[in-house]
């Protein structure tokens, strides 16, 4: 399951937590988490997902030189910005969730969105939790309301089982 999220958020604030439930959450699911790696909703979601007894991938990238966080169990180090993406949408062949959070972020919901509804990876849950990408969401529906069928719009991560289902372990 790829998780795009913003390296801004604070280890206390409301963004963190909320992102360290969904890591939860959807590891309880059955799901491994990949993620951008770095802090911010990144690590929250891989914290989230290692504390259920998960399994976490990050995708890093050279370009950057940080570090990937403490909770990150697999570590893939990409060349460029294009190949992160493309590597982390890769990874997400379960479906992706997309938490607020920046350029970088719209960047992946921009990509997933576009090459789903293009046909060019097989579809896929894209889920943004929140509501922060819905003025997003809406614009493009204006000019392409089949486009918006491609996404859905949680309030929490309690309602991540509705769009991805649990995972059978053997």
């Amino acid at each position: 399951m790829a998780v795009f999220g913003s390296y801004d958020a604070e280890g206390e604030g409301e963004a963190y937590a909320v992102a360290r439930a969904a890591g939860r959450r959807l590891a309880e699911l059955g799901y491994a988490v990949a993620n951008g790696g770095y802090g911010g909703t990144m690590e929250a979601s891989a914290r989230g997902a290692v504390e259920a007894g998960g399994h976490t991938v990050g995708v890093t990238c050279s370009v950057w030189r940080s570090r990937a966080n403490r909770f990150i169990r697999q570590g893939v180090e990409t060349a460029g910005l294009t190949e992160r993406i493309e590597r982390l949408v890769e990874l997400g062949d379960a479906g992706c969730l997309v938490l607020p959070g920046g350029t970088g972020t719209l960047l992946e919901l921009a990509w997933v969105w576009e090459r789903t509804c293009k046909g060019l990876v097989p579809p896929r849950p894209i889920v943004c939790l929140g509501g922060f990408w819905r003025p997003v969401i809406d614009t493009v529906a204006a000019a392409r309301p089949k486009a918006a069928g491609a996404i859905s719009v949680i309030s929490g991560p309690e309602e991540l089982a509705e769009h991805f289902p649990p995972r059978r372990v053997d």
